[in-house]
């Protein structure tokens, strides 16, 4: 898997962990999440099958990340 290229910001990070805390959409809660297993060096096939959702799906999230920063 190629990585994101930069390492998220102590802010970022913060962010991203409180919406997977406290977000009231499940989806929104699992994007966070996969955004932060992907900065710590997990792989999409590990995503896949912890999210349970195609590559395709992880892939989405990755772009909607990348074009939302």
């Amino acid at each position: 898997m190629r990585r994101l290229g930069e390492k998220l910001s102590s802010e970022t990070e913060k962010m991203l962990r409180r919406i997977q805390k406290e977000s009231k959409h499940h989806q929104v809660r699992q994007r966070a999440h996969c955004i932060l297993l992907i900065h710590e060096g997990f792989t999409i096939e590990q995503l896949v099958k912890i999210f349970q959702v195609s590559r395709k799906t992880i892939y989405n999230w990755i772009t909607a990340w990348l074009n939302n920063k």
